[in-house]
């Protein structure tokens, strides 16, 4: 592929690139660009929001360049501040390992093992002196540290910045002088960190990294990124049905996000918009599970909701025993949304989009009396909507 054509292919569905024509400029060189992606295993899963990264990073890969992953072992330990409002808590190296493990396997399932590189910052910062510390901080100013929306934001709001927060724009930076990065990819609350790599490779005496930034992913209710924290996720590792389910949850208006930022493509114009929603959730959960659990979870759900045979149906299973005590018909919607899909609803949501309409359905029998006691037994079947079923054991 040409460099004019690769451009196309990997500024499509990008934020903000500083800049295209730099670009262009390393493309046509004819050498694998050494593209970097930054990531810091604070948790042991990553989610959709996650692979926007991911799957920019492969396409370069497919273009033939480099990819480097590179695991923040190191600065995992000290945070990312970056769109924070409060200081991350610390987690011990050991902790941080046992995550990148899984983090790993997990990112594999999109990029190609064999041709990417990994890299732990820790082999560089662990052995620096002190001394090499402070020259290192002697390069960037305090005022330069507070330009930062989020540290900003905190001092105006007179929330505690601590001292080893300002120095993760820094270490990220230092990370792409090793790495001798041409391209750096993040999302847009990494702006401030990539443009810190650009001025200290610059200092190094090294061609500036391209800043690629992408959008942050919307989560399942189309408003919130998507987040754990919000219960508006899709996990890699969540089952396929459960997967397939999630994403059939999503607005038509998310759905062309979806097909541009987890799949680099745009639906097909002039279909029905269910089937396109089917054939985005069938090709994401095939791409983490395979293409036969792909289909299976497609025909699954066609058997659950578009031939309304619950009974005949997989569903996700909630034990009886971990229900709250004191059931109402709330509670239970409540605790079945959280339970089985991991999405929040408000009160007053369940009242008056599920209860009062209609949609909650026990065995079959609407459940229109949000306070009305209720008491499911094994095999129940608990409709909340048109998406969403458990069955109870």
């Amino acid at each position: 592929m040409s460099p004019e054509h690769q451009l196309v292919q990997l500024t499509a569905g990008t934020a903000k690139v500083l800049s295209a024509k730099e670009l262009l400029e390393k493309l046509q060189l004819g050498r694998p660009l050494r593209v970097k992606l930054g990531v810091d295993p604070t948790a042991p899963d990553i989610h959709l929001g996650h692979t926007v990264a991911l799957e920019k990073l492969r396409q370069f890969q497919l273009l033939g360049h480099q990819a480097v992953l590179l695991i923040g072992d190191f600065t995992a330990t000290v945070g990312d501040p970056s769109g924070r409002s409060a200081t991350r808590p610390p987690l011990t190296r050991d902790e941080v390992l046992a995550n990148a493990a899984t983090y790993t396997d997990q990112a594999f399932k999109i990029l190609d093992k064999a041709q990417t590189e990994i890299v732990y910052n820790g082999d560089w910062f662990r052995k620096m002196s002190y001394e090499e510390i402070l020259r290192l901080n002697a390069r960037v100013t305090l005022q330069q540290m507070l330009q930062r929306e989020d540290f900003r934001n905190r001092l105006d709001a007179g929330q505690e910045i601590r001292l080893h927060e300002l120095q993760y724009p820094i270490m990220q930076g230092w990370d792409s002088v090793e790495i001798r990065a041409d391209v750096e990819i993040g999302g847009t609350d990494q702006l401030f960190n990539i443009l810190v790599g650009r001025d200290l490779q610059k200092e190094e005496g090294q061609p500036q990294q391209v800043v690629m930034v992408l959008p942050l992913l919307e989560g399942l209710d189309g408003v919130r990124k998507m987040s754990k924290s919000y219960g508006n996720y899709v996990g890699v590792s969540d089952p396929p049905q459960e997967m397939f389910g999630k994403l059939m949850s999503i607005s038509d208006e998310l759905m062309d996000r979806y097909y541009l930022l987890l799949l680099g493509e745009a639906r097909e114009s002039g279909g029905h918009p269910m089937d396109a929603k089917k054939a985005l959730a069938e090709k994401l959960t095939g791409r983490y599970h395979g293409t036969a659990a792909g289909r299976a979870a497609r025909a699954d759900w066609d058997t659950r909701f578009s031939k309304k045979d619950l009974a005949a149906a997989e569903l996700p299973e909630l034990p009886l025993a971990n229900l709250p005590t004191d059931l109402s018909v709330l509670s239970l919607s409540a605790h079945a949304f959280t339970a089985a899909f991991a999405i929040e609803k408000s009160n007053s949501e369940l009242r008056k989009q599920f209860i009062t309409s209609g949609s909650v359905q026990l065995n079959g029998e609407k459940l229109t009396d949000p306070a009305a006691p209720v008491s499911p037994r094994p095999g129940d079947v608990l409709k909340l909507s048109k998406k969403h079923a458990v069955r109870f054991t």
